[in-house]
């Protein structure tokens, strides 16, 4: 279904005005949903309810969405998380930092390497350890891998919730060629604890920078098959074009970062705005849309893996030699000097941060991650999905770039 302006009516697509009451959308969106929404008496007869998921783990429905209906159009809907991992930060003060790593990965399963990144900077910052600049490099070019792996296999998750499965395999397929260089580069496929404090684990393994040229060789191609297939369909066009208008005034009271802003126009990055590690240095610019539905966020999505693999291009070009870790005291009797520090990075689904605060002792005090997940699956998503058919739900859901463990943190 078609969602027009903040202020406006939202019209019922192939339904008409005498069959389907118009649902008023003027919500105040500095304000909670649940609060300013009407109560639906589901004994009239007139409504119905229904959950949307949990379903498998590994996509978008691990949270359910509670809907209720007026025929298949949604009227309200509220969104239950709790149903996959949960207590993450409070796990962490309950370990020393270096013990933080492998639970920090579990908080967004395709993209771990960001939270690695952000879990070791912050305490980089705190204890005040320089990174060489090698190690700066490799952190870069993983960023971006995980980037491009998460990316790919989330374009899949979106073909697929319109029906065009075959993509959804392509993307899971070539996810795999991304993970067999995780697993060359660190032993392991979807977790790998490689970015940690004062640099990463080890150097490239011999012959590693050519298997990353093949691999973004046959990922450009992926992409150029998707761009046939997906982007020049008659059907995805008809049903995602229009589909979960954002204005782009909803931006900063939502809290809306990453693709979902940039396709509203909003130039959102914080690789561009607060560079960190060797982006300053690098050639790319902010991609933006403006028709902030849900074909522009996908086609969004579709150029920054374009664009993540111009960037590990640069990289393996310019990467200079060098060590790859600093020198660090042990890290199981570590003593982590008392302050906080909030530090940030750009991850596939928008801004990423974590604010961490040490008391002094071995164990973190204070973790506090800030996922674009929170804001995007749950506030946005309970305010897109009324006045939308419940046909246009999934393919809805994953066009916001849920990772529901990080609501569950």
């Amino acid at each position: 279904m078609k969602s027009k302006e903040l202020s406006e009516t939202i019209a019922i697509k192939n339904k008409s005005e005498e069959s389907w009451p118009a649902i008023q959308t003027d919500l105040d969106p500095w304000q909670p949903v649940w609060a300013q929404q009407k109560e639906f008496d589901l004994n009239s007869g007139k409504y119905v309810k229904i959950w949307h998921g949990p379903q498998h783990p590994g996509v978008t429905g691990n949270m359910s969405v509670e809907l209720t209906l007026e025929g298949d159009v949604i009227v309200e809907a509220k969104t239950h998380v709790g149903y996959l991992h949960r207590g993450f930060e409070k796990l962490m003060e309950r370990r020393k930092y270096i013990q933080c790593f492998p639970i920090v990965c579990r908080i967004c399963v395709p993209e771990p390497d960001t939270n690695e990144y952000l879990l070791a900077a912050g305490i980089e910052e705190l204890a005040g350890i320089e990174i060489p600049e090698r190690a700066a490099w490799i952190r870069t070019l993983v960023l971006e891998m995980v980037r491009a792996a998460s990316l790919t296999m989330g374009l899949g998750g979106q073909a697929g919730a319109f029906g065009l499965v075959p993509i959804g395999q392509w993307g899971v397929a070539h996810r795999d060629y991304i993970l067999d260089l995780f697993e060359e580069l660190t032993g392991g496929r979807v977790y790998h604890m490689y970015i940690i404090p004062g640099g990463v684990r080890q150097d490239f393994p011999e012959g590693f920078e050519e298997h990353v040229k093949f691999v973004m060789n046959k990922l450009e191609k992926l992409i150029s098959d998707i761009e046939k297939v997906m982007f020049n369909n008659a059907v995805f066009k008809a049903r995602a074009k229009g589909l979960g208008y954002i204005p782009p005034e909803w931006i900063e009271p939502y809290g809306i970062t990453g693709t979902t802003a940039r396709a509203a126009g909003v130039p959102i990055d914080v690789r561009k705005d607060n560079p960190y590690l060797i982006y300053d240095q690098l050639d790319f610019h902010k991609i933006l849309g403006s028709a902030s539905d849900v074909y522009e966020r996908t086609t969004l999505r579709k150029e920054e893996i374009l664009n993540s693999i111009r960037l590990i291009r640069q990289i393996l070009e310019r990467i200079p030699d060098g060590p790859v870790r600093a020198k660090l005291p042990n890290v199981l009797h570590w003593k982590i000097p008392a302050g906080e520090t909030y530090v940030r990075a750009e991850s596939g689904r928008g801004e990423m941060g974590y604010y961490m605060v040490s008391d002094g002792s071995e164990y973190p005090r204070r973790v506090h991650v800030r996922g674009a997940s929170y804001t995007h699956a749950m506030a946005v998503l309970e305010r897109l999905a009324v006045g939308n058919s419940i046909a246009d739900m999934a393919g809805l859901m994953p066009s916001l770039q849920t990772c529901p463990p990080e609501i569950e943190r």
